[in-house]
């Protein structure tokens, strides 16, 4: 058991959500950014009857419906104007880097990618762990870790040195699982939203943020 999974940790989790969403828009927000040497990661067994499968053609409206029901879009429209700025592009590149869980019936039900910045050109050493969601109906099933790790693992065979983690304080609870599996925030990120991480740390306890 590690730190971050410790009965007390895990209450004070547990507290938390008796009063927020795990994704939360009352929180006041601030991006946070985490970070991770690559390297150090291994693959994460799914539960049983579940799988993980590669983006295919015609994948986008999937994606969105996933991406709305986790409430990071408002509207269908909402989810297409961030599918055209993060994918569309590289849309060509999707079939290895954007992953789905799959249930036993086929449907998927949660996503991640192995994705770089889209502010400029991929370095080819720095990859980014993009839109991680899943579906609400199938939250607290176990999937997250599963799914990220694969994700991370992917990255590393890209030949990605380092990942890191665009995320805010409104999905705080994603912030604690990147920092149960060793991920940190950015130095200069924890500096300009000190108070951010600070709620974070107040929210979960989370023992990678006690030196803040």
């Amino acid at each position: 058991m590690t730190p971050a999974e410790s009965p007390a940790r895990s209450g004070r989790v547990a507290e938390s959500l008796k009063r927020y969403d795990n994704h939360d828009s009352r929180l006041p927000y601030q991006e946070l950014m985490l970070e991770a040497p690559l390297g150090g990661f291994t693959r994460l067994p799914l539960p049983s009857g579940f799988r993980i499968v590669p983006y295919a053609p015609g994948d986008r409206d999937v994606w969105i419906s996933m991406e709305q029901s986790a409430r990071e879009f408002d509207t269908f429209e909402a989810g297409v104007a961030a599918w055209n700025r993060f994918f569309a592009p590289w849309e060509d590149r999707l079939p290895g880097r954007m992953f789905f869980v799959a249930d036993a019936a086929g449907q998927k039900v949660a996503t991640a990618s192995a994705w770089h910045d889209v502010r400029g050109e991929d370095d080819g050493v720095t990859g980014w762990l993009h839109w991680v969601a899943v579906r609400r109906e199938s939250q607290g099933l176990g999937l997250s870790k599963p799914l990220i790790t694969h994700v991370l693992c992917r990255m590393q065979e890209l030949g990605y040195q380092r990942a890191v983690i665009p995320t805010q304080t409104t999905t705080w609870l994603a912030v604690h699982i990147y920092l149960s599996l060793g991920f940190k925030p950015i130095p200069r990120n924890a500096e300009r939203s000190r108070e951010g991480w600070l709620l974070v740390r107040e929210l979960t306890g989370n023992p990678a943020l006690d030196g803040l």
